[in-house]
């Protein structure tokens, strides 16, 4: 019996490193950088999720029209998909009064918006799985992300869904939804 215990003992202290091992290879994904996939592309410091201002582009010329936001990771939301180039504004968090808080985009009026191409090999993780229910939550629920990595194909279909989205080379590739009810 003793020997059951210290073999069940030892598989546990395997099973937990093992675990400790993948936390810390996907602790990146929690910061908003390459997710624990490999990814063709540098890791970028990720805005917070729910942050309560605008990201501001300053090297992007809004006089231009629309056009890609240089290389970084934008909390925003996807507006429009026409072909495979995805139309994205920023947006922020804001607090409610009666319910937690909510996502809004620039005022009505304002320009800022970009047009990127969304890649080939693009890493889509959802927070609401890849079904067309979208019923399942499939989150970090350490930091509201999603984790569930979905095919290009159903990220062509969505979008209005607030996320981190990262630019690289004037093309989309990747994009993280962040959770909201």
């Amino acid at each position: 019996m003793r020997g059951l215990l210290a073999a069940g003992a030892a598989v546990a202290v395997v099973l937990s490193s093992g675990v400790a091992a993948h936390a810390a290879h996907a602790a990146p994904a929690a910061a908003g950088a390459s997710s624990g996939y490999a990814a063709a592309f540098p890791k970028f410091k990720a805005p917070k999720p729910f942050g309560t201002t605008l990201q501001s582009d300053p090297k992007h010329d809004f006089t231009k029209g629309i056009h890609s936001r240089h290389d970084g990771i934008l909390r925003g939301r996807i507006t429009e998909i026409r072909g495979d180039v995805a139309e994205y504004e920023p947006i922020k968090w804001k607090k409610g009064t009666e319910t937690e808080g909510y996502f809004v985009g620039p005022p009505e009026g304002d320009v800022t918006a970009y047009a990127s191409p969304v890649a080939k090999d693009v890493v889509y993780l959802s927070a609401f799985g890849c079904g067309k229910s979208e019923a399942g939550m499939t989150v970090n629920r350490n930091t509201g992300l999603g984790n569930k990595r979905c095919p290009r194909s159903v990220l062509m279909k969505r979008d209005g869904k607030p996320a981190l989205i990262t630019v690289y080379k004037g093309k989309i590739v990747q994009l993280q939804e962040i959770w909201t009810p």
